[in-house]
């Protein structure tokens, strides 16, 4: 079997007495889109800063393609390498206020690949066409929808040519239809190869979308599997109230 491209062993994160992973491991093979569920607080969105390098971890290793860290090391030199691989959707978008949608996904290219401008802003429209925001390459953010804007955020990710993308609750400040637009992308995504993993409460989207659930509660993971297994005959009592909306 071909090594995963992404794996985390023994992961642990504590802020002062609180512990908010407690020995999380975990596997993503290429390709695979794994929905990652659970209550709010449970430990999520802090995983995926670690598999980015955004936090710092107390116990345990990450690694991601030939590269790995484990805890307390300095590993400036390797997180660049990292982020090359594994790219990062934020819930709240983070694009530049001052750029266009063609700017703000040519950005990277141009500072951290030193692309040309003429190379970058063709590769920014290809994939603000792709995630089909071609009519609004010159709309400032200011001027977008919720889900437009998160699809900025997905061309701009896309941009850096990365092997995963790391998708932290990017639809639950979006209404019902901008929702389906951003999953829609995602969708395709998965279709094109790309690994994902999706932390998100849409619970129809992980059943359709997801080759596996993993369910993490109290900064573990309790259960993990096909999403018909998962969602349909959780082994867990956690999981079970989670689905039943009782967490």
């Amino acid at each position: 079997m071909p090594e995963p491209l992404i794996e985390l062993t023994d992961l642990c994160k504590r802020y002062g007495p609180r512990t908010v992973l407690d020995g999380v491991s975990l596997q993503a093979a290429a390709g695979e889109a794994l929905a990652i569920i659970g209550p709010s607080g449970s430990g999520k969105s802090t995983m995926l800063r670690c598999i980015n390098g955004l936090h710092d971890w107390d116990a345990g290793r990450v690694r991601v393609g030939p590269h790995t860290i484990k805890a307390g090391e300095r590993a400036r030199h390797v997180w660049p390498q990292v982020r090359r691989l594994v790219g990062m959707i934020f819930q709240d978008f983070q694009l530049f206020p001052h750029l266009t949608a063609l700017e703000n996904v040519a950005e990277a290219p141009q500072r951290v690949l030193r692309w040309p401008r003429n190379r970058a802003h063709q590769r920014a429209q290809e994939l603000l066409d792709r995630v089909g925001l071609a009519e609004r390459a010159a709309a400032y953010p200011q001027q977008l929808s919720g889900g437009q804007k998160q699809r900025v955020a997905i061309a701009r990710a896309l941009a850096m040519q990365p092997q995963a993308l790391l998708c932290d609750e990017i639809t639950s400040a979006l209404d019902p239809e901008l929702k389906q637009e951003v999953l829609s992308v995602l969708e395709g995504l998965k279709r094109d190869g790309l690994t994902l993993l999706m932390v998100t409460h849409e619970i129809g989207f992980a059943r359709r979308a997801a080759d596996r659930v993993v369910v993490v509660a109290e900064g573990r993971v309790i259960e993990e599997g096909p999403p018909k297994q998962v969602l349909d005959a959780p082994q867990s009592p956690r999981t079970r109230q989670l689905l039943a909306g009782q967490l």
